[in-house]
Formats: C-alpha cells, sequence, structure tokens
C-alpha cells in the first residue's frame, strides 16, 4: 500500500488540500469516477479507491440545486477515501472542499484529461501496490527471454551470467533479484544500491555497464523462465528428453522450471541460450517431445515409452 502523498507526488499531481493525519492509505490497483454517487446511488461504491472526478462528474455537480448538492457530498464523504483527484486542471468547488477539509480528504488537481491521467494512475498503483518478493540468484535477458538462473553458492550463475552478457545478452540483476507480481506476470529488477554490479569469486565486485556499456545492462524483465543450477550427482536419473514439465511458484504465479546439472566441460552459457530459444517456440506452439513423438507414431504406428530412458 502507499499513502496519498506517494501517490500524488509520484504521479506530479498539485496539490489542493494536503494530506492530513486521518488520511487513509491507497491499497488497490484502480480508481472511482463517483459519477452515480453524485446522483444518489451508494449501493455500490469503491470508495476505498482515489477518487477521480472528470469533466462530465464535476459538470454534473455544478447543475444540481445547492441544498441537493450538499445532501450529496455529505454523504459521499460519509465514506472513507483516500484522496480526490480533479482531472483537467477544473477548479475545486466550494462546497466539495469544504467537506473534504472537514473528514480530512486530501484534493489534488492534474492538468491531464481524464482518461490520460486514468491510465497513467492504474499503470503505477500496478507497479507500487504489488505483492513483492526476493530472490537469490540472477536475472538476465535471453533473446528477449527473461531467465532468472538459480543455485547454490558458488555453482556458476555469475560466471554464467557473464558469458551471456559477452554473447550480447542482457544483465538485470546479480545475487539478489526482487521480483514484483503485476497481474498474472512476474517482473524482477535489482534493488538500487547493487543495480549493474556482479560479484565473480577471485576478482570482487564489477560494474557490467562501465565494462561492457550501457546497452548490457537493462533496468526491468518479466521473470518467464528459471533455470536451477545444480552440482552434478553421479547416479542421479536427469530428465533427459524434457517431457516432464516442471514449475517452480513464485509469488503464486507457477514459472517454467529447468534443472540444470553442471559438471567440468559443460557450457552452461549455449544451455541457457538454447532453453531460451526452446521456451519461445512452445510460447508460438511447437514442442519437441510431441514432434518426435508424432514422427516415432508415423514410424512404428506408437509412441515413444516413456520409461525416462533414451529413445
Amino acid at each position: 500500500m502507499i499513502t496519498p502523498k506517494e501517490f500524488a507526488q509520484a504521479l506530479d499531481l498539485e496539490v489542493i488540500l494536503p494530506e492530513q493525519q486521518r488520511s487513509i492509505n491507497i491499497k488497490k490497483a484502480d480508481l472511482c469516477r463517483p459519477g452515480l454517487q453524485f446522483a444518489g446511488y451508494f449501493d455500490i461504491f469503491a470508495n476505498e479507491r482515489p477518487q477521480v472526478i472528470g469533466k462530465t462528474e464535476m459538470a454534473y455537480l455544478n447543475d444540481l440545486p445547492d441544498d441537493v448538492r450538499s445532501a450529496r457530498l455529505q454523504r459521499y464523504f460519509s465514506y472513507e477515501m483516500p484522496c480526490i483527484v480533479i482531472a483537467r486542471g477544473m477548479d475545486c468547488p466550494d462546497a466539495l472542499l469544504e467537506q473534504a477539509r472537514m473528514y480530512s480528504v486530501p484534493v489534488y488537481r492534474t492538468q491531464e484529461e481524464t482518461s490520460a491521467f486514468t491510465g497513467k494512475a492504474i499503470a503505477y498503483l500496478n507497479e507500487a501496490i504489488a505483492p513483492r518478493t526476493t530472490q537469490h540468484g540472477v536475472l538476465v535477458d535471453v533473446f528477449g527471454v527473461g531467465v532468472l538462473i538459480t543455485g547454490e553458492s558458488g555453482v556458476g550463475k555469475s560466471e554464467c551470467a557473464l558469458e551471456l552478457i559477452k554473447r550480447g545478452h542482457l544483465l538485470v540483476a546479480d545475487d539478489v533479484v526482487d521480483i514484483a507480481r503485476v497481474g498474472n506476470k512476474l517482473r524482477g529488477e535489482s534493488p538500487e544500491i547493487v543495480r549493474d554490479f556482479m560479484e565473480l569469486r577471485g576478482i570482487g565486485i564489477v560494474d557490467i555497464k562501465l565494462i561492457f556499456g550501457i546497452g548490457a545492462v537493462l533496468r526491468k524483465k518479466t521473470v518467464d523462465m528459471v533455470i536451477h543450477l545444480e552440482f552434478w550427482t553421479p547416479g542421479k536419473d536427469y530428465d533427459r528428453l524434457g517431457a516432464k514439465d516442471k514449475t517452480m511458484e513464485i509469488l503464486g504465479v507457477p514459472v517454467p522450471l529447468i534443472n540444470v546439472p553442471v559438471r567440468s566441460g559443460r557450457n552452461l552459457a549455449m544451455i541457457v541460450e538454447i532453453a531460451a530459444r526452446n521456451w519461445r517456440l512452445k510460447n508460438e506452439g511447437y514442442n519437441a517431445v510431441s514432434e518426435l513423438d508424432r514422427r516415432l507414431e508415423n514410424l512404428y504406428g506408437k509412441p515413444r515409452q516413456t520409461d525416462g530412458g533414451a529413445v
């Protein structure tokens, strides 16, 4: 949640009546245009949202007889609301300002048209109020796919990311990834204090933006898939066909998960690139395992045996 003052500062709103101690916080990423309330309908009223008064609502309010307008505003302000925003730079009616002052409701003004401000405000609230978590790992943009690389300390996450950067891909965050859920999407970024930095064992902290240039870093990226690096365990049964779809849940959102065993001689950066390309193919409807099944069925009249071994 955020305060009305933070909301006003983020959207560069003019303060008509400042936030008071009694002001309530904004907890939902949506707005309310109170046209029906000014008309006297209060059975359904999203009073917990910021109230946006546009040209239509203001014209209707000003056309009401004084006694009716006063009664409607008294009932309107009897509901708790975080703040009021008047669009199009319109003047705030004295009756509305008086009630807002009485109930300690902050009033702001924007010069933008109502629809333009509404879109911008909702986009900001979606980011500001989104559920958040912190994940240990490295987030990189590989061919436009947001890949979160996780694994134990020392397994080679940063080294893999460094090789990817050398190949032209982008670093979003190293070691600590702040993840926010915006709708059904996960968006990751680096904490500001360590942004663009990477830790390499034996070398220390390096500034990726200064070494590789501004084109090697990215501020934010959706988390599209997770690649978990783990030390190779002899005798462990690793998935050789990719027929078993695995997911990792982050903030309630299932994300495709691939476990990659690490051993000497494996080119991890190339494996990550192939995984990212394969993810894009699956999103476009192509699945290599399904295609293999189709070919085997055409050849032998039956699909492959799903015993976990090679074909």
